[in-house]
C-alpha cells in the first residue's frame, strides 16, 4: 500500500472503526486511542497488510487487542466501568441508547466483540470468525448469547408484540393469561 493510498484508507476509515472499538470497549477515550496506535502499526506494515480480511479488519483487530491487553493490564478494571459518569445525570445520550451500552458492558468481551462486529460492522459470521479466530460454530453461539442478554437486559417494549399481544394492553376480561 503507498502513502497516499494509505493516507486515503486512514481518512475514509479512522472515524468508522473508532465507532466500532467504542461500542465494543464501551470507552470513547480508550477506543480513539487504541485505534490511533492500531494506525501506526498499520502504517508500520502497510507492505504487509492482510489483503484477505482487508486493512479495516486488521486495524479493528489490532485495536481490538490493544485494548484487551490495556484492559487486562488494570489492576482494578471494574472499578474503572463504576468510577464513569452516569450518562444521565451527564446530559449523555438517549436512555435507550444507554440501555443498550448497560447491555453490553455486562457482557464477557467476546460476546460484546461478536455482537458489535455483527450488528454494528454488519460482518457476516464467516466474516467474523475470520476476524478473531473463532470457529463459525463459536461465534453462532457468541451471537445466540448476546441477544438473549439484549432480551434479559432490554426486557419487552411497550406496544411491542411479545405472543400474540401487545405488552401494554390488558386481556379483554382484565385477567392476565401469562
Amino acid at each position: 500500500m503507498t502513502e497516499e493510498e494509505f493516507a486515503d484508507f486512514y481518512r475514509r476509515s479512522v472515524h468508522r472503526i473508532t465507532g466500532q472499538l467504542y461500542v465494543m470497549t464501551g470507552d470513547f477515550h480508550e477506543a480513539q486511542d487504541v485505534v490511533q496506535e492500531a494506525f501506526v502499526r498499520a502504517w508500520n506494515s502497510r507492505g504487509r497488510l492482510d489483503r484477505d480480511l482487508g486493512p479495516d479488519a486488521w486495524v479493528r483487530t489490532v485495536a481490538w487487542r490493544l485494548a484487551v491487553s490495556r484492559w487486562r493490564r488494570l489492576v482494578r478494571g471494574r472499578a474503572a466501568w463504576e468510577q464513569r459518569a452516569d450518562p444521565l445525570t451527564s446530559g449523555g445520550p438517549d436512555p435507550g441508547m444507554v440501555d443498550i451500552e448497560r447491555a453490553l458492558r455486562d457482557m464477557p468481551a467476546r460476546q460484546r466483540q461478536c455482537a458489535t462486529l455483527f450488528y454494528v460492522c454488519d460482518l457476516t459470521v464467516d466474516q467474523i470468525a475470520a476476524e478473531t479466530r473463532l470457529a463459525s460454530g463459536t461465534v453462532k453461539t457468541h451471537l445466540s448469547r448476546a441477544r438473549a442478554r439484549f432480551a434479559d437486559s432490554l426486557g419487552p417494549r411497550p406496544g411491542v408484540r411479545t405472543a400474540g399481544r401487545a405488552t401494554d394492553r390488558p386481556s379483554p376480561s382484565g385477567e392476565d393469561h401469562r
